[in-house]
């Protein structure tokens, strides 16, 4: 199994016929002050699973400070299905966050893991917004 795409978005999406849409993709979120909530990110993600890995899977989010320190973990679980004429079959995951607390600005990243095994890595950047200069 491996991850072949994994970004943070504002919104993201899946059409019928498995088309992944991504909308504002991003690394860095500002806020006037920490703690601060997130309104709403995606963590959309794109893994490529060989035929012999058909079934279901765990999947575990994790979201880590720069210290190493896990801040929450999110377990859940998909299905790999049957592949086509032995090619490998794409599945597309997204993880939705609502209000998000992060304690402080800073380096964070989610860790994206199948079954007990870490497949990558996605960084979230937190800082402070930039006074705007005064007008003149």
């Amino acid at each position: 199994m491996e991850l072949v795409l994994a970004v943070l978005a504002d919104c993201a999406n899946v059409t019928g016929d498995g088309k992944l849409n991504i909308m504002g993709i991003f690394e860095q979120i500002y806020a006037p002050q920490f703690p601060a909530a997130h309104a709403s990110m995606q963590l959309v993600m794109r893994l490529e699973a060989t035929p012999f890995e058909s079934g279901a899977h765990p999947l575990q989010v994790a979201l880590g400070d720069a210290d190493g320190r896990e801040l929450l973990r999110v377990p859940g679980q998909f299905a790999v299905p049957e592949s086509r004429a032995g090619e490998n079959v794409t599945v597309n995951q997204i993880f939705v966050f609502n209000g998000l607390v992060l304690p402080q600005a800073g380096r964070y990243e989610f860790i994206v893991s199948v079954s007990e095994n870490e497949l990558g890595r996605v960084p979230l950047r937190a800082a402070i917004l930039p006074l705007s200069p005064a007008p003149r």
